[in-house]
């Protein structure tokens, strides 16, 4: 994962999606309630101041009424508009095409609101009268008829009531409610904190336990705390590790016993195929002059034991790298020379297409540098085909040396294991040439050359015109296992 994606995934963490979670929550049930609470009790104030102004208005005109005459007077009008101004502060009166105003104030009355109260009905509306609200109300005077009847009289009374208190009330409701949302918002991210800390605790626990344990820290246990969900992981966790550490511990020992035996078994056979390779050298000397059968016999138990005596050296090699014990000679080698004596030495000088710059100079061990390209070649020479060519390059903290042949290069299931112990590309030839172990112990060779933030490699291809190459890339200044370059 780069660094761009686990920076987007800490963001999106489970800390964040609890909190977001949370405060979710706490706004979404905030603001139905504070919002259901706000508009019902908004609603329920106004009702209230509503039905009271009509009471009150109705009130008054029953202490006012009835007038002297019908049809009235615009004296009359005034008059009964005055009286109704007077006490709630603002009254029209309407008869017909004569009408009176208690003050000097606009004119609000609409059509619709007219129209309704000539139907009859006391009618209302709400208003905004120099950004005040006010309530106007309408209403038209009945006559009373001898037989208890009522006629419309035709006279319509309509009176502004201020609705500044109810105003008052209303906002400090909505500021009531926006204190509630706040408060509740806090609320919920402090249970959101408190929440993620109480489940990401075991969580960043169990983290730092799997990356402990993955590091080969097998004893690394969980503390189980309760009995919840998240005690069950951290049990899960402590009985997982538990049989990790026994059957990596069984596998360990076994690892352990294989290599010893491996080890023992070589340094037991060495004193016996000294005596065999004495015996071998006679036998070399008098091979031709043994007749048929016992010359063919003797020669094959020379090329056997020889090989046997390889197979061994190798083996005690491998259980140098397997515990640990390998370690460099390291001195400053010309590398051209050191290249081109491993060639002479084996007799492959005139084989071997070397491209060898001199003044090629590096810290490294030439033993282990020889064995590297002497299995190199002889692996070209054996498997693939001539002519083999020997490329050095170097750089400024590196060294590279290429070898390749032109044979048909290496399949792709083989490139996966080319490097492995033992492994051979041709199954079915058990008896091929050599023990399968060259090319592990070149490749362990070259990784034992480390310097700071560096490390030898050994790597196989093809080249694009057919072909198996190796390339070997050192370290110019390597370093043993001190870190010192002596």
């Amino acid at each position: 994962m780069t660094r761009r994606r686990w920076a987007d995934a800490r963001a999106f963490g489970l800390r964040v999606r609890l909190l977001l979670a949370f405060v979710l929550l706490g706004v979404t049930t905030t603001a139905v309630v504070a919002s259901g609470s706000y508009f019902q009790a908004r609603t329920v104030i106004l009702q209230q101041a509503q039905d009271a102004a009509v009471m009150s208005l109705t009130d008054q005109l029953a202490q006012l009424y009835p007038l002297r005459q019908l049809p009235p007077t615009q004296d009359d009008l005034d008059t009964l508009a005055q009286r109704l101004s007077d006490r709630e502060g603002y009254a029209v009166v309407v008869y017909r095409d004569m009408r009176a105003q208690g003050s000097e104030a606009p004119d609000l009355i609409t059509p619709q609101l007219r129209q309704a109260v000539r139907d009859g009905v006391v009618a209302w509306q709400r208003v905004s009268v120099g950004g005040e609200p006010v309530l106007l109300i309408g209403t038209q005077l009945e006559l009373d008829r001898p037989d208890g009847a009522s006629l419309p009289s035709g006279l319509e009374v309509y009176s502004l009531r201020s609705l500044a208190p109810e105003q008052q009330s209303i906002d400090r409701l909505a500021t009531l409610a926006w204190l509630t949302g706040g408060l509740s918002l806090v609320l919920a991210v402090l249970l959101a904190l408190l929440a993620a800390q109480g489940v990401l605790r075991p969580v960043r626990e169990l983290g730092r336990a799997a990356r402990s344990l993955g590091e080969g820290r097998l004893t690394t246990r969980l503390s189980v705390r309760g009995a919840d969900e998240l005690a069950d992981v951290a049990r899960t966790f402590n009985d997982t590790a538990a049989t990790l550490e026994r059957q990596v511990g069984e596998l360990r020992r076994m690892e352990a016993d294989a290599r010893r035996f491996v080890a023992d078994v070589s340094h037991e056979l060495r004193t016996p195929l000294a005596a065999m390779t004495a015996v071998t050298d006679v036998l070399d000397e008098e091979a031709d002059r043994l007749p048929g059968d016992a010359g063919r016999a003797a020669r094959l138990v020379s090329q056997e034991t020889q090989s046997l005596t390889q197979l061994v050296n190798d083996l005690i090699e491998v259980s140098r790298f397997d515990s640990g014990t390998a370690r460099l000679a390291l001195d400053d080698v010309d590398v051209a020379a050191a290249v081109t004596a491993t060639l002479r030495l084996r007799g492959w000088t005139d084989r071997v297409r070397a491209d060898l710059p001199p003044g090629v100079v590096a810290r490294l061990d030439p033993r282990r540098l020889d064995v590297i390209v002497a299995n190199l070649v002889g692996n070209a020479f054996r498997h693939g085909a001539e002519p083999v060519s020997l490329l050095l390059r170097a750089e400024p903290d590196w060294l590279t040396i290429e070898v390749a042949d032109e044979g048909p290069g290496l399949r792709p299931e083989v490139l996966a294991h080319v490097f492995d112990r033992f492994y051979k590309a041709d199954t079915a030839r058990t008896r091929s040439e050599g023990s399968g172990l060259g090319l592990a112990i070149a490749w362990e060779n070259a990784r034992l050359h480390r310097a700071p933030g560096q490390q030898g490699s050994l790597t196989a291809g093809n080249a694009p015109n057919g072909g198996a190459v190796f390339t070997l890339r050192l370290p110019r200044v390597a370093a043993d296992d001190t870190g010192e370059t002596r």
